[in-house]
């Protein structure tokens, strides 16, 4: 079916210089916002920001996980600065160890990433009172409001963020870029604005003030930027309420912003507070929370797959984003409170009950670091966002002709278009969580470009398929190549060879074409016999998407462009960063980082660490190819990992990649873990409960030590290495927890995914002394509780989805109901251990 668009023929410049936002004097990358897009050193600006908690992550791991995230492609690190995990007891404020909120902006600042400190004081994060200390809550005071006796210690708690954070604003050279007020707060503008002064009397300093915009929020004028969000998922609705239709429109392209599902739980639905076409006037459409997962609660355990989350944010580019911000990007673990727990719960009168410990999240890196599916499709739309995004923030979004008649509408292709005056963008989304959208069959479109005339592509029709997602270039301009259309999605750009280089990726299920103009072209090799010239295009078809589908052409002007094609699977092992001394692009299935400050005062080029827990030697392919060939520098972090200096580097051509395999390197392991049945569950699952709402309400201490509980001792071998090793617990049931002697160490809701444990998260001595002890609960056949999938599936866990794509092990979910009774009972146990080998320049 043809689909057609006509871009409008003019449009208004944004507004500028119409709001109160201003950077320090002096800096050489001034921070400025229009109506529609934000700039930084007067050319357009996209930024990425990703949410991470450095009070739910041991310190010692804090520089290595920023390095992961950053490798993802997020350019801004997002946190909340939680008040009850600095002050649980009054005037006893606490920035040392994982609390320590100057190293972890310092190390953001030193790794070239912005940092976001979202300073509350009321924050949610799924945390005890929305982070809110005890102590505040039990004094007569109205929290939230400008009641003198709330805003007293709000003023002294914003005076000791100012000074963990003295200097590191941008009139120093510092990483903070922006600072939210407060979190999801849609009636009080006036307590926004009085939290905004008392910040900047404390001495916190940004050129961008935040607030959160979801349930028709009420701002004080132009005094915050308002940021958006949208999840595929909720773990806040009724367990019996199926999938949310707050969630299902972000799977359409809308220039709507609002989520007004996001918290709906705390606040009454009825109530709607400003005008959101005045706030879209002035502002440009920013989010701070897209779902990178979603965390599970007791009565409602929601899964959240890669395509769900790739699809979601690849549809909110479409519509007219210009700031991507994930909640959560990495996962974490709630700190032990010294009075309290400090989750969420139906204790402490929040309709929720969340696990005691984990705060995992389902997110790209999770708790413990994990290499998640979700982070390889996130860094593909990123790289993409890198090199392109300031063309994309000015674009305006464009609807077509035809769209979804509502919601429901499974039938219509769902699709739009950034663009300009000239060229553009095209962005399909054939994907949504639950209800699988159908083939399009002979799909082609026709774009009207007001100063270019019209694009109708590609040559031959095409089915998009299921389940797809993607964006096609519209007349995009590679190093003075104009390339009219590919039906491939552009990832980025490297110069290698003195050439500029494309690397585009193939759509499972659609062949790759692209369009070249043959006036900007002199000469073009391909290698592929289809090459035809039509209608003053050069059209290559018949590609075999990898590492050698590369067309190279020279253009008018002389210069050199290369254009590669992978296949979509090899696309998401691809990298970019600076390693041994340039900018460089590196295929890997592991996960890597790329450390510049590595050899520091040693006159070093800095390294690469690849992450890997995959059977097989440690490989990865790199362009262009370092004059010599990088060598192992050894395990990084005290690994116990054999190899070493003693590993040797094999070289091989890999397409226009040479690839470089470690040969001995010691190689990742699973080893089956002992477990042995200490107490089998014999009695009755513990009586359904209810909380907040009605909602049901997790089991208790108490029940762990009963009999319903089954019990297994975990042995632990010696010679594990502690870093990067993982228990991982195949189980059913309804709660797991794990013990080193009393001491609770680990915790989980079945949700039909594995439960990984990190050696290194167990005191040591207590472990040896005492052993590691498992408990689980059966779930009751009456429990009202959604389970997405049923327990004793792998839920696409790490190594499977990694080796096998991000459905491995996937089990079907129920769209309702509590799925009956589940045993107590642990199935398969190991050790994953994994390998960080540290790649240096030859």
């Amino acid at each position: 079916m043809p689909h057609h668009l006509r871009v409008p023929a003019s449009v208004p410049p944004p507004l500028a210089g119409h709001l109160p936002f201003v950077d320090a004097p002096g800096v050489p990358d001034p921070i400025e916002v229009t109506s529609r897009y934000l700039t930084r050193g007067g050319r357009p600006w996209f930024p990425v920001s990703g949410e991470f908690h450095h009070t739910r992550h041991p310190a010692r791991h804090w520089e290595e996980e920023l390095l992961k995230m950053k490798a993802g492609g997020v350019t801004a690190v997002a946190g909340y600065v939680i008040w009850i995990h600095h002050e649980e007891a009054e005037g006893r404020i606490r920035f040392d160890g994982d609390r320590d909120l100057r190293r972890f902006a310092e190390l953001c600042g030193r790794h070239g990433l912005d940092f976001i400190p979202r300073i509350g004081p009321w924050s949610h994060a799924e945390v005890r009172n929305g982070g809110l200390p005890d102590w505040l809550l039990a004094r007569a005071c109205t929290p939230r409001t400008d009641d003198p006796a709330y805003l007293t210690p709000v003023r002294t708690w914003f005076e000791a963020i100012a000074g963990q954070l003295r200097g590191l604003d941008r009139a120093h050279g510092g990483p903070i870029v922006a600072i939210q007020i407060e979190n999801e707060l849609y009636d009080r503008p006036g307590h926004l604005l009085t939290l905004k002064r008392m910040a900047q009397e404390a001495g916190l300093s940004a050129p961008l003030w935040t607030a959160t915009a979801w349930g028709g929020v009420r701002l004080p004028p132009d005094e915050l930027l308002p940021l958006y969000g949208g999840y595929p998922e909720t773990f806040w609705t009724e367990a019996d309420g199926g999938w949310p239709d707050t969630c299902r429109k972000h799977f359409f392209f809308t220039h709507r912003r609002d989520d007004e599902g996001i918290g709906a739980d705390l606040r009454p639905t009825t109530v709607r507070g400003g005008d959101p076409a005045a706030l879209e006037g002035r502002f440009p459409w920013a989010t701070c929370e897209l779902g990178g997962g979603m965390a599970v609660a007791y009565h409602r355990r929601p899964r959240v797959d890669a395509a769900d989350v790739g699809a979601l944010g690849l549809t909110k580019i479409g519509c007219g984003s210009v700031w991507q911000g994930y909640y959560m990007f990495h996962g974490g673990t709630n700190p032990r409170g010294e009075l309290t727990t400090l989750q969420e719960s139906h204790a402490t009168g929040y309709p929720n009950d969340l696990p005691v410990l984990t705060y995992d999240f389902q997110a790209p890196l999770g708790e413990y670091g994990q290499y998640r599916p979700t982070y390889d499709e996130l860094r593909l739309q990123h790289l993409l966002l890198a090199d392109f995004g300031q063309l994309i923030a000015p674009m305006q979004s464009v609807l077509p002709e035809r769209r979804p008649a509502g919601q429901y509408d499974r039938e219509t292709l769902r699709w739009a278009v950034r663009a300009d005056g000239q060229s553009g963008f095209l962005f399909v989304n054939n994907h949504q969580p639950h209800e699988p959208l159908p083939d399009h069959p002979d799909t082609s479109f026709t774009v009207e470009f007001p100063d270019a005339g019209e694009l109708t592509f590609p040559s031959t029709p095409v089915t998009v398929p299921q389940g797809a997602y993607f964006c096609w270039p519209l007349r995009l301009d590679v190093g003075g190549l104009r390339l009219d259309w590919a039906t491939a999605q552009p990832v980025c750009t490297v110069d290698a060879d003195g050439r500029t280089v494309l690397v585009l990726a193939a759509v499972d299920g659609i062949a790759p074409e692209l369009a070249l103009d043959t006036s900007t072209l002199k000469s073009v090799h391909a290698p592929t016999r289809q090459v035809s010239s039509v209608g003053g295009r050069v059209l290559i078809t018949g590609l075999r998407p990898g590492t050698d589908a590369f067309v190279e052409v020279t253009t008018t002007d002389g210069n050199q462009v290369g254009l590669l094609v992978l296949d979509a699977a090899t696309a998401r092992t691809l990298y970019r960063g600076v390693a041994w001394g340039a900018e460089r692009l590196v295929l890997c299935s592991d996960g890597v980082v790329f450390d510049e400050h590595a050899g520091d005062g040693r006159g070093g080029q800095g390294e690469v660490r690849v992450h890997s827990r995959r059977a097989g030697e440690p490989s990865f392919a790199v362009l262009p190819a370092p004059e010599r060939a990088p060598v192992v520098a050894g395990p990084s972090g005290g690994s116990a990992a054999t190899g070493g200096t003693g590993a040797v580097v094999q070289e091989t051509a890999d397409g226009v990649f040479t690839r470089y395999t470690v040969l001995g390197a010691g190689r990742h392991a699973v080893v089956e873990a002992s477990a042995t049945l200490v107490r089998a569950s014999t009695g009755p699952a513990p009586e359904p409960v209810t909380g907040v709402q009605g909602r049901a309400s997790a089991p208790v201490d108490k029940h762990f030590d009963t009999a319903a509980a089954a019990e297994y001792d975990i042995a632990v071998p010696d010679g594990l290495p502690r870093p990067d090793t993982l228990l991982r617990v195949h189980w059913t049931g309804d709660v797991a927890r794990a013990y080193v002697g009393d001491t609770l160490v680990a915790d989980q809701f079945a949700s039909g995914r594995v439960w990984d444990i990190a050696l290194d998260r167990l005191p040591a001595d207590a472990l040896r002394e005492k052993g590691l002890r498992l408990r689980v609960l059966p779930r009751h056949a009456d429990a009202r509780v959604y389970v997405a999938a049923e327990a004793g599936g792998d839920g696409g866990g790490e190594v499977a989805a990694r080796t096998s794509g991000e459905g491995a092990g996937a089990v079907e979910r129920p769209t309702s109901g509590d799925g009956g009774a589940v045993e107590a009972r642990i199935g398969r146990v190991e050790w994953v251990t994994g390998r960080t080998w540290v790649m240096r320049a030859g």
